[in-house]
């Protein structure tokens, strides 16, 4: 009786979806609108920041805290500044200090550190006498400080320096790629591309295989292709380090969608895996696919085209990057989740697949959609069926450094 009145218990209780909500600005006022283009938290702060973990930093009175969803306090304005929260852990500002809280606001204090960090992937750089490590969000030591210094992580895994050499870790600290190579790449299906000494090539299972030629490699991104130099050349290679696609482009993006974008001359097309043109040269630039199908291309602006080639949104905007999302799968120009960010005369607001603009809205200004969790809470049951550095005490954490650009 007791284990049914349990299961029917937890039977009752279910999670609010998390929403995505987008910071946007209005009147020199900013608010929170949802997907569906109304303002979940209409238009009232003066300075503050993107959802992260559910809740958004916020300033009032010359002070920062943090909201929830609904627009309510949730840690109260106590402090100097505050940076967002990543992995239920934010850097903020309390006096003169820099120190982490958890969601409750509360203080999380982790080893002796020279700098303060901003988490990310789950876990956080520290330092000692000039190196590095790692600890997780219950503040234990995931690392001890062996490295001279961690990029942020991608995906799970982050570049290393040791030595003025370069290797690849987990975010258990664990060592991949050992840091005995001049520079490597990001982490793919157990591949990297890296330099040892002048030569270019790929690491796959502690082997460095080199690529015939390469005078530059890029980060492979979603697909097992990526562009690599040859002769001042574009061309590309896969993940056993063979040429697929000849270098005979002036430039080159990544593969999404099996289309990747390929400059010959002036004009911008789209090419498939077999190097066959399948959107002639047309366009002054272009970017990859998004996971919808739809690529940003322009002329005197940007529009975007489906995967035949229509154009399917006009040229007439401007499009944006983001540097955090960059750091993710997610392409940072065009559509993300469903919208595409786009400028038009002097107003930022959202596009929607079909060319419309949602909720037929332009705002001073508008940054990426992200979720917004809110706790769960009960219902009622059915009638029949039971989500970059920081000096300590002088400078806030710095946001991760951007991917290097294509």
């Amino acid at each position: 009786m007791k284990k049914s009145l349990v299961f029917l218990l937890l039977s009752c209780i279910q999670f609010v979806n998390s929403q995505e909500l987008a910071l946007v600005k209005k009147n020199s006022k900013i608010g929170y609108i949802s997907k569906d283009g109304s303002f979940k938290i209409e238009p009232q702060y003066k300075s503050a920041r993107s959802f992260s973990d559910g809740l958004a930093a916020v300033e009032n009175g010359g002070k920062w805290g943090f909201i929830d969803a609904k627009g309510s306090w949730v840690i109260p304005a106590d402090f100097k500044d505050a940076k967002d929260f990543n992995s239920g852990i934010a850097v903020v500002q309390k006096d003169k200090d820099w120190v982490y809280i958890n969601t409750k606001g509360e203080v999380q204090k982790g080893p002796t550190t020279d700098k303060v960090f901003d988490f990310n992937d789950g876990v956080a750089f520290f330092r000692q006498n000039n190196k590095v490590g790692l600890i997780n969000n219950k503040m234990n030591v995931v690392l001890e400080p062996k490295y001279d210094q961690i990029k942020p992580f991608e995906n799970g895994y982050a570049r290393v320096e040791l030595n003025k050499n370069w290797g690849i870790i987990d975010a258990n600290g664990k060592e991949l790629v050992e840091p005995v190579y001049a520079e490597v790449g990001n982490y793919f299906k157990g591949t990297t591309w890296a330099k040892k000494d002048k030569t270019f090539g790929l690491v796959s299972g502690g082997k460095f295989i080199p690529v015939e030629g390469a005078e530059k490699i890029w980060d492979f991104e979603t697909q097992d292709l990526t562009f690599a130099k040859k002769n001042g050349k574009i061309g590309y290679i896969d993940l056993k380090g063979n040429w697929a696609i000849l270098p005979i482009y002036d430039k080159g993006k990544a593969f999404s969608k099996n289309l990747a974008p390929v400059l010959v001359g002036k004009k911008w097309g789209f090419i498939n895996p077999e190097g066959k043109f399948v959107i002639e040269p047309t366009y002054s630039d272009a970017e990859v696919f998004s996971t919808n199908g739809l690529a940003p291309v322009k002329e005197s602006n940007w529009g975007f085209i489906n995967e035949s080639g229509k154009l399917v949104i006009p040229t007439q905007y401007g499009i944006t990057a983001n540097a955090i999302i960059a750091m993710f799968v997610q392409q940072d120009k065009g559509f993300i989740d469903g919208v595409a960010r786009v400028k038009n005369e002097g107003k930022w607001g959202f596009l929607k697949p079909d060319g419309t603009v949602l909720a037929n809205q332009w705002f001073e200004n508008a940054e990426l959609f992200s979720k917004s969790a809110e706790k769960p809470q009960p219902v009622a049951a059915p009638a029949e069926k039971p989500k970059q550095e920081t000096k300590a005490a002088t400078k806030p954490a710095a946001k991760p450094a951007p991917k290097k650009k294509k």
